[in-house]
């Protein structure tokens, strides 16, 4: 097997290598990562997937156990673990390493004890020992004892994933003779070369005072002072890509970790180090913040990108150096590059702030926003559809969109005029919402009780392809007075960029234009629904795959929205011909790519080889719909469509499965079973089996005689939607205005107690209701 060293030209090797490797070692390198020029570090969190070389320095509070004698075996093993599977991607991994001292010590304490109650018996003929106490050990002794036992556990650990190690022990004097520095640099080239990961150490039973006057001072000089200053100088010398710095801490914080209001700095840069206090060191380290920062920003200037994270915490000890190569927001990101616009933390502040005032405004002047974004919408018509055409241009050039994907993205005059009549609609509706008095109690005399609609707070909606999602959904959170975070799918970026200017424009005419939010930086979702103390709602609108990896990924914030549309429509033996024609026809083929679409067809077992179904087949296939058929249907068939693989498919396009029924309660039964409680129909002209068909099935929408097509917030008069939720706890079905408000109670007294109404007390609760007027507000 032969392998192109990177570094050949400057590594003063022989860059033709020959390896005997084992094919088995070879096919478990899930992706060979390309080296790439050095010299600048990463930009964004999104581009450390390409790195190849790696230092991932341990701190000793990472490695010791919380009596300081002895490492923390299990947390060591999984960091060997998730080395070992980036070593395999193809990766160059090497290991600054603390340990040696907590191993020694752990060692020697345990051999002074055995020898003093050895000495203690031999010297008074007897088992009964003394007290015994451990003296003082020294530091370099312990590292001399600790580091071979280290060194061993680093290698037994590896082992076991198939990959060898090396030890590599260093002095600040081995960096300032050039002859050893040389060696040093050819040893590491070497030994990443043959896919070892080095184990690299400061030699602590010999290690010599720091130079003077050359701590972290340019680019040429550093002190190696601890693991840190080693690091750092490795890292620079070995133009490596990535040091990941795992500490006890989860980062840099802008004010000292654990006061109330520390927030953890996600990117730092280097004209901030003014702007940030420093803590204690480390239970056990020698370095402290102060030289973690220091090393971190002496390696950046180097060209190495640097992340200081937490590698202590048993919640993520398991991931986090994985986590952090795949982009995802861990611990704090060294970055020379600042972003024109603010963090996705400070936009959420930013939004949250503002809304609070657009929630105080009153509902007239919420109104005005909303009239005002639809009159904009139509004035600036052109230069929306212009934006438009470039995303529909791009989409199409790149082909990365399938063609529903492509009909959602396209925009219309015709939609946006459908848009201003909902948004004006909604206008009319948003007067009665926030504040208004949904029940009134009097608790006892002198003391009332009020139950009022108040907002939830900040929202997060992230929605792919369709931008006439971001006018709908602003002016919801305009008329709740919700702030508002948008997330949008990039192959939509020139019509949402336009769209959300306009939406500011409008809110600006009350001065709340920071209420609602455009996320334009390179945030993963998966990073969005980590703020669970920032938003307090995330809504979905996208394809099934997007919902259930936002619930997955959204631990600690509520997540409304539908994970499938899968609708059905049940034609009964009763149905008139010409309904079932329409209905199935609107369902399938006016909007294929619409979640309320109908995926699945059920026909009473009654109407096969009928003049009814022989109607609904070739309307099916004069729409050039692709039919799949159910396992029932298929066996009615001697030649039959493509038996379909699941009956839970959406298709989200000119496709559907036929399936046949016995009855209606069958066709509830595979509703319950197969479908996703998103939309179902029935055509039938029995008006008691339409009415048990209603009552029985679960879904959120259940229509009899009437299209699927008609889920919708619009349709319904709700003005507009975030979405179609299927859960069955707050908001269900389209959610409009409504699904966007919550309740506070809030209690008007006169020095009541709690103590005034026990037993001893001297007042009786009465809990009366108090009429509430219709369109009273709080």
């Amino acid at each position: 097997m032969c392998y192109l060293h990177p570094d050949w030209k400057n590594s003063g090797l022989n860059w033709l290598f020959y390896r005997l490797t084992p094919w088995s070692h070879l096919s478990s390198r899930r992706a060979f990562v390309l080296p790439r020029p050095h010299g600048k570090s990463f930009a964004h969190r999104s581009e450390l997937k390409q790195a190849k070389r790696i230092v991932v320095k341990l701190g000793s509070a990472v490695v010791t156990r919380g009596d300081e004698c002895g490492l923390a075996l299990g947390r060591l093993a999984s960091i060997v673990e998730q080395v070992a599977m980036l070593q395999n991607q193809g990766r160059e991994m090497m290991i600054v390493t603390s340990g040696a001292v907590a191993f020694g010590k752990q060692r020697l304490r345990h051999e002074i004890l055995l020898s003093q109650s050895v000495r203690q018996a031999l010297h008074s003929g007897q088992n009964q020992l003394k007290d015994m106490t451990v003296p003082v050990l020294e530091a370099r002794a312990c590292a001399a004892a600790g580091q071979s036992g280290l060194m061993a556990l680093y290698e037994a650990m590896f082992t076991q994933y198939s990959i060898c190690t090396a030890q590599i022990l260093v002095t600040n004097l081995d960096f300032h003779d050039e002859q050893k520095r040389r060696n040093l640099n050819s040893t590491l080239h070497e030994l990443l070369r043959m896919n070892i990961v080095p184990i690299i150490n400061t030699n602590d039973a010999v290690v010599p005072p720091p130079v003077p006057n050359s701590d972290l001072q340019g680019v040429n000089v550093i002190s190696i002072k601890d693991n840190d200053s080693l690091a750092a100088r490795l890292a620079v010398e070995m133009k490596v890509d990535l040091l990941i710095a795992l500490s006890d801490v989860q980062g840099l914080y802008d004010s000292p970790p654990g006061t109330d209001d520390a927030k953890l700095i996600d990117i730092f840069y280097p004209g901030d180090q003014q702007s940030i206090t420093y803590g204690t060191k480390s239970r056990v380290g020698i370095g402290g913040m102060e030289a973690k920062v220091k090393a971190a920003l002496w390696a950046l200037q180097g060209g190495t990108s640097v992340i200081i994270a937490n590698g202590t915490d048993p919640k993520v000890t398991g991931h986090v150096i994985t986590d952090i190569v795949e982009g995802k927001k861990v611990g704090t990101f060294f970055s020379e590059v600042k972003p024109a616009g603010p963090t996705v933390e400070q936009q959420t502040e930013m939004a949250r702030h503002a809304g609070r005032t657009l929630a105080s405004l009153l509902p007239e002047q919420r109104g005005e926003i909303i009239c005002c974004l639809a009159e904009l919408l139509t004035e600036k018509k052109e230069e929306i559809l212009n934006a438009n055409r470039k995303d529909m241009e791009l989409a199409t050039t790149l082909g990365r969109l399938s063609q529903p994907l492509i009909n959602r993205l396209s925009l219309s005059t015709a939609k946006l005029n459908s848009l201003a009549i909902g948004l004006r609609q909604l206008a009319v509706s948003s007067r009665d919402s926030v504040g208004r008095v949904l029940r009134r109690t009097r608790v006892a005399n002198n003391l009332e009780l009020e139950q009022i609609t108040v907002p939830i707070g900040v929202l997060l909606v992230i929605f792919e392809s369709r931008p006439d999602c971001l006018p709908q959904v602003s002016a919801l959170a305009i008329a709740s007075g919700n702030a508002l975070l948008l997330k949008g799918g990039k192959e939509a970026s020139n019509t949402n960029k336009i769209l959300h200017q306009l939406t500011q424009e409008a809110l600006s005419i009350h001065g709340v234009a920071d209420a609602i939010q455009l996320v334009s930086t390179r945030e993963e979702v998966e990073d969005l629904c980590r703020l669970d103390k920032m938003i307090d709602l995330i809504i979905p609108r996208g394809s099934s795959q997007l919902v259930r990896e936002i619930q997955r990924a959204a631990k600690g914030i509520p997540v409304l929205g539908h994970s499938e549309g899968i609708c059905h429509v049940y034609v009964d033996s009763d149905a008139s011909i010409d309904k079932a024609l329409d209905v199935v026809k609107d369902s399938k083929c006016d909007y294929p790519a619409a979640c309320n679409a109908m995926e699945t067809l059920l026909i009473h077992r009654d109407l096969l080889r009928t003049p009814v179904f022989d109607q609904i087949i070739d309307l099916l296939r004069t729409e050039q719909v692709k039919i799949h058929a159910g396992p029932r249907f298929a066996s009615y068939l001697t030649f039959s469509p493509s038996e379909v693989k699941s009956l839970r498919t959406e298709y989200g396009d000119l496709e559907c499965c036929i399936e046949v029924v016995d009855s209606m309660q069958e066709a509830v039964d595979h509703i319950h079973k197969y479908g996703s409680s998103h939309t179902d129909v029935i055509v039938t002209e029995n008006e008691e089996t339409a009415e048990q068909f209603l009552q029985q099935v679960d879904s959120a929408c259940v229509f009899w005689n009437a299209s699927s097509r008609f889920a919708d917030g619009y349709r319904f008069g709700l003005g507009a939607e975030v979405g179609i939720s299927t859960a069955r706890i707050h908001a269900r079905g389209p959610v409009g205005l409504e699904g966007l408000l919550t309740t506070k109670w809030v209690l008007r007294g006169e020095g009541h107690t709690v103590a005034d109404f026990s037993e001893q007390g001297s007042m009786k609760y009465l809990h009366e209701n108090i009429p509430v007027p219709q369109g009273s507000f709080n």
